[in-house]
């Protein structure tokens, strides 16, 4: 069976370190969707790994790695990050699988992706995307001119021709898109021919690779990447990555039928985040989000952008749970909260004076919203140092069961500190 982490907020949410902590029981942890538009940090014994398109449960050194076919991969990064990886000292090379049916992100979609950027820019209509290419790829592989990676590491006869004209053909309508614009592809064709033989080693065909581990009954678990409010089909679109970052993700991304999947773990930041552009209903414009964002250390892992900060938004909660069916809940960054006298979190939304019972699909009434918040007190206490969920304030306590109360959910972990043994477990 398949236990699953996934964002429930709109990411950088710190999903890494709890995968981390359940990387040390199982065997296996697969990423299904996104790039390395993803951003994971852990800390172990004082060392800082960053994640950005690998599993994070390559830190365990008994735990296989599988990046799946709806993962979409840029070669140069993924090697750039696993040598970093190996000079910090984690044994990667015979843990790490890509599924074979993966697209392949080119340089060539990261230009795409800055060119359609600037394009939307000057209509003041930005995305505020990563500038990864994680998009162009994404476009492509539904327009179905996209490059696979057995296309790449294909040992049949005249396959290089055949990823050549396949590369090609990407140029030349990328030049029909946006103009003939400087770019080298015979060098990146030179550079992706030396590629083959570097990445063929760890290409495996994902569903059978995940099916077996199934039927051996192997623990697995599932790393998602971004987070609910930035799917393609159910967050605040056009604001959103270009993959399914909710649970359907999970199923689609890997191969894997719903009834494999047992557990699914909705991480939450005990108060709210987002980078980019789009609607933030509770984002505090003033003293309180430059506190969250200082105290926090709000800046983004792939992009060092600074996240935008406001309080917990538990109407885009409830909306989350909705959709992802969480079983538990991971609070993490309480906290950033501890010199607070007083912590409001948002529970409702108005539009022209009438509570809304959905979450709203059109953007411009989420940004017209006015927010129905509930005053808490705040436990004005230093909480990292606790090693006990019992041992927490009371009023840190009773936050955290008006939340659970609110959703319906019970909270299994709650994160008060960066380092691993900063996560605190409820007793059920």
């Amino acid at each position: 069976m398949c236990d699953v982490v996934l964002g429930a907020q709109w990411g950088d949410e710190g999903k890494g370190k709890l995968v981390d902590i359940l990387c040390s029981e199982i065997d296996v942890c697969a990423r299904c969707q996104g790039g390395n538009n993803a951003g994971h940090t852990i800390v172990v014994d004082g060392t800082k790994f960053d994640f950005h398109m690998l599993p994070s449960g390559l830190v365990n050194p008994k735990c296989l790695n599988v990046l799946g076919s709806g993962v979409v991969i840029h070669v140069p990064s993924l090697l750039e990050e696993l040598e970093k990886l190996e000079k910090q000292g984690l044994e990667c090379r015979d843990r790490l699988f890509i599924s074979s049916r993966a697209h392949l992100v080119f340089d060539l979609h990261q230009r795409a992706d800055k060119l359609e950027e600037a394009e939307l820019s000057q209509d003041k209509k930005s995305i505020g995307t990563t500038g990864k290419g994680i998009g162009p790829t994404y476009s492509t592989k539904a327009a179905r001119s996209g490059i696979r990676v057995h296309h790449l590491v294909s040992e049949e006869p005249d396959s290089w021709k055949e990823f050549e004209a396949r590369y090609q053909r990407l140029v030349e309508t990328s030049f029909k898109r946006y103009g003939k614009f400087d770019y080298d592809s015979e060098g990146e064709l030179a550079r992706y021919k030396k590629y083959r033989d570097i990445i063929r080693p760890f290409v495996v065909d994902s569903v059978e690779f995940m099916h077996k581990a199934i039927a051996d009954k192997k623990k697995i678990l599932v790393e998602g990447a971004n987070a609910l409010m930035l799917d393609l089909d159910f967050g605040t679109y056009p604001f959103v990555t270009s993959s399914s970052t909710g649970i359907g993700g999970v199923c689609t991304g890997l191969g894997i039928p719903p009834q494999a999947i047992k557990n699914v773990y909705g991480v939450v930041k005990a108060y709210t985040t987002r980078v980019g552009e789009g609607p933030f209903p509770t984002e505090q414009l003033n003293e309180v989000g430059e506190t969250l964002q200082d105290v926090g250390a709000e800046y983004g892992v792939t992009t060092g952008r600074k996240r935008r900060c406001g309080w917990l938004d538990l109407a885009v909660m409830k909306y989350s749970t909705l959709v992802n069916g969480y079983t538990s809940l991971n609070i993490t960054k309480l906290d950033v909260l501890d010199k607070f006298k007083e912590i409001k979190v948002g529970v409702a939304y108005r539009y022209k004076g009438e509570k809304l019972t959905y979450f709203p699909d059109d953007l411009y009434k989420l940004g017209k919203v006015e927010v129905e918040y509930v005053t808490l007190p705040g436990w004005n206490q230093d909480i990292t140092p606790i090693k006990r969920y019992e041992d927490l304030p009371e009023n840190a306590k009773k936050y955290l069961q008006f939340i659970e109360d609110f959703l319906n959910v019970p909270i299994q972990w709650v994160g008060t500190g960066p380092g691993r043994d900063s996560m605190l477990e409820k007793s059920s």
